[in-house]
């Protein structure tokens, strides 16, 4: 057998190896699976609903995964590298790469409707306004809705709630505290 016929056979066979250890998934079925993570601080959404999962696609033998944090500083965000690790691992798919990429900056214009539905009944005021508008970082007054209540007779007690993209607000109606995501 001529020299290249046996490279040839050898191409081949390398081929069909790494071709089996690669998992026959789609980047869609990738989607679909990630979806099962939360937020590690708001657990009733997401990371596809919060926006900050970007991109899944295959680097030859690698699943890259991109994602975008809501901060620069968010401390959840090595929670949820972890957790797409492990997800993926739980399918058999061991190289994972997983990318912060903070351009473009993450904005609450990112996050869907129906988790904006879900903050609001987890008692979150979702972000009602377009990122534009940075009025609550300078302290302009909001006129937003009490999620408990929807009363709009509330107050602003602090720009800074439970954590660092929320502020907290009282409902002078019901009196009950609740954090407003803020529009960034």
């Amino acid at each position: 057998m001529p020299q290249h016929d046996k490279l040839s056979n050898v191409f081949v066979i390398l081929n069909e190896v790494k071709n089996l250890m690669i998992p026959n998934i789609t980047t869609d079925q990738l989607f679909e699976l990630l979806s099962a993570i939360p937020d590690p601080e708001i657990p009733v959404i997401n990371i596809i609903e919060l926006g900050i999962l970007r991109e899944v696609k295959w680097d030859g033998e690698t699943c890259t995964v991109v994602i975008t944090p809501t901060y620069s500083g968010c401390p959840a965000m090595k929670v949820i590298e972890d957790d797409i690790r492990i997800k993926l691992k739980e399918i058999g798919i061991e190289n994972v790469k997983v990318d912060l990429v903070y351009t473009p900056a993450w904005t609450t214009d990112w996050i869907s409707d129906e988790a904006k539905e879900k903050l609001r009944a987890y008692g979150i005021a979702p972000p009602e306004h377009s990122s534009v508008d940075k009025g609550l970082l300078t302290g302009k007054v909001r006129h937003l809705k009490c999620p408990q209540c929807g009363s709009e007779n509330v107050s602003m007690i602090s720009q800074f709630g439970s954590t660092a993209c929320k502020a907290l607000y009282r409902c002078n109606d019901c009196r009950e505290p609740f954090d407003y995501f803020k529009c960034i």
